[in-house]
């Protein structure tokens, strides 16, 4: 195998700015794509690195700021600086790197969120064991209870690392968030995430894990941090409308974990109604043997226009009884999650991590 060639599966996640679609896997570059508007016909044009401005690899979780088209990614890894972070202008070129030289040891950071001025990164106990593959043949990446969480919270467009500010968090470990945004004329940071409970079964033991999401705020003046849970259901794989990412919100859509990281379901939940109880609003069960992927949010309207959930759920259902595939798409306003359409499929089509919507403007755009 020729490493120059690359190295990752870009299987993870999918994004397009600045007219074109990536494939992305967090071990490599982005491998750009381009899906055909006649034909459906998808073509890899090779791995990108920005005039080669891009080393090594980028996350496969970039933010894409709505308002201002730019795109914010990191990349980590097992040797100083253990986080870097940089970020893409709406034109997609690729600015200068932040090491970021607070995180102590190498940690497994697979997401982040932004608001209007943070990017937020989570120092959670899943740690990456360089050594420990290579002395000792053991798993690249362990955990270490003894760690205490913590969130790190950089102004986005700092040149530094020394404008960061770390809160601890005890047992707050999270692989993914849904969004964060800031309150209080900014005085106050919300994060909505998925908190992984079960750390010890994270890494070998899927089945066992289970997550609670979480409204987090931070008081930026005090420095205090509280928590609140917002459902009881074992959830993950959380979307929200696009056209509020890093901005306040109400609504996130998840997939019903049953057992992890197999998805029984989907939920849409209500985030005004934290500290209430249990904040679903709606739940849709795919039935008996039928399991689905990371569901994905299709708006009506452009963020500013209608009512927020205005649009549709969509996702891939398999029936592992009957072996049949389909594609669901489902009201979001409706309680119950209404079923509007459903395609049957001519071919499986396998269970997979995250998903991405392209309108027809944007595949035209390429």
């Amino acid at each position: 195998m020729s490493v120059t060639q690359g190295t990752g599966l870009a299987n993870t996640s999918l994004s397009f700015f600045a007219g074109r679609l990536y494939a992305l896997g967090e071990s490599d570059l982005p491998y750009s794509l381009h899906l055909s508007t006649t034909d459906g016909d998808i073509s890899t044009l090779g791995r990108e690195d920005f005039s080669g401005k891009l080393f090594m690899g980028m996350t496969a979780h970039p933010k894409k700021d709505p308002t201002t088209g730019e795109l914010f990614a990191f990349r980590y890894g097992p040797i100083p600086p253990f986080l870097t972070y940089f970020r893409f202008d709406k034109d997609g070129n690729k600015l200068a790197d932040v090491p970021i030289f607070s995180i102590r040891e190498p940690s497994f950071l697979h997401d982040f969120a932004i608001t209007e001025n943070y990017a937020i990164f989570p120092d959670i106990q899943i740690v990456m064991k360089p050594m420990d593959m290579l002395l000792r043949g053991g798993a690249p990446v362990g955990s270490n209870r003894a760690k205490v969480p913590r969130l790190g919270l950089l102004p986005r467009y700092s040149t530094s690392d020394s404008d960061m500010r770390w809160f601890e968090v005890p047992g707050f470990n999270i692989i993914h968030a849904l969004n964060a945004w800031e309150e209080d004329d900014g005085d106050t940071v919300v994060l909505v995430a998925a908190n992984v409970l079960s750390i010890e079964h994270a890494l070998d033991r899927m089945d066992l894990v289970h997550t609670c999401v979480e409204l987090l705020r931070i008081d930026l003046r005090t420095g205090d941090v509280s928590r609140k849970p917002l459902a009881v259901d074992n959830l993950e794989f959380g979307v929200i409308h696009p056209g509020y990412i890093g901005k306040k919100n109400r609504y996130g859509y998840l997939g019903i974990g049953h057992p992890m990281p197999k998805i029984s379901g989907v939920v849409k939940l209500d985030f005004s109604l934290a500290g209430t109880g249990d904040c679903v609003v709606a739940k849709r069960e795919f039935g008996t043997g039928c399991y689905g992927g990371e569901p994905f949010f299709v708006p009506e309207h452009e963020a500013e226009e209608g009512e927020e959930d205005d649009g549709y759920l969509v996702s891939y259902v398999h029936n592992e009884i009957s072996g049949e595939s389909s594609f669901l798409v489902m009201d979001a306003r409706s309680p119950e999650l209404e079923i509007v359409a459903e395609v049957q499929l001519p071919v499986r089509v396998p269970y997979g991590f995250h998903g991405l919507f392209v309108t027809a403007g944007e595949l035209r755009s390429q």
